[in-house]
């Protein structure tokens, strides 16, 4: 395989990589997840918002207070390129949402649809430049009046919010491999949390005037 296609499908696995992210930010309520998918200058056509991309983030901020459940699945990535530093992407998206609306009734939402994204790379990074999602199904549904701990029972644990869910203490073990037993006993241990690349770095200007 030659440098060219490698360089191809290493460009291909940050785009999704980053749609992946986006996920993780939105389902457990990770400030820092969401805002590494997009770049700061970004624009979002998201349903009943249209704006940029910082408001989006902070109107899901709003949301999180609420405490809902979101489920976010991804599929059927079709990546375009358009050139060495932009990219066409559709995927399409599965989301089951349950929050309370403005009177504090909780409603309980099935979307399917795709994610329509012109993805770009700046410093050696891919991230999401303008979105548009686009609906294809859309089902209301009852929500269950049993509250979850009853519901789930034994199938422990329930997924959780940042940073309480159990994903997250899989960044702060170290599990050892084949080759740690060559390194001998002074090897520095890894792991951590995350580290999400600033948001707040200047770029240029996508925004169009009266977008």
């Amino acid at each position: 395989m030659g440098q060219t296609k490698i360089t191809e499908l290493l460009h291909r696995e940050a785009i999704r990589d980053c749609l992946y992210r986006y996920c993780r930010g939105i389902d457990r309520a990770d400030e820092a997840a969401l805002r590494s998918a997009y770049w700061p200058d970004a624009h979002d056509n998201h349903g009943a918002y249209c704006g940029s991309a910082e408001g989006f983030i902070q109107f899901a901020l709003g949301v999180f207070k609420t405490g809902p459940r979101n489920i976010h699945q991804i599929t059927n990535i079709l990546i375009e390129f358009i050139g060495s530093a932009e990219a066409a992407v559709e995927s399409y998206f599965t989301g089951l949402q349950r929050a309370p609306d403005e009177s504090g009734e909780v409603r309980q939402t099935l979307l399917c649809g795709r994610y329509c994204d012109l993805f770009q790379k700046r410093e050696g990074e891919w991230r999401i430049a303008e979105r548009t999602v686009v609906y294809d199904w859309l089902e209301e549904q009852i929500p269950p009046a049993v509250l979850e701990a009853e519901r789930f029972g034994p199938r422990q644990p329930i997924g959780a919010p940042h940073p309480d869910d159990p994903v997250y203490k899989l960044g702060k073990r170290r599990i050892p491999s084949r080759h740690d037993a060559f390194k001998g006993s002074n090897a520095a241990p890894s792991g951590g949390t995350t580290d999400y690349d600033n948001f707040a770095r200047p770029h240029r200007s996508l925004c169009k005037p009266g977008r």
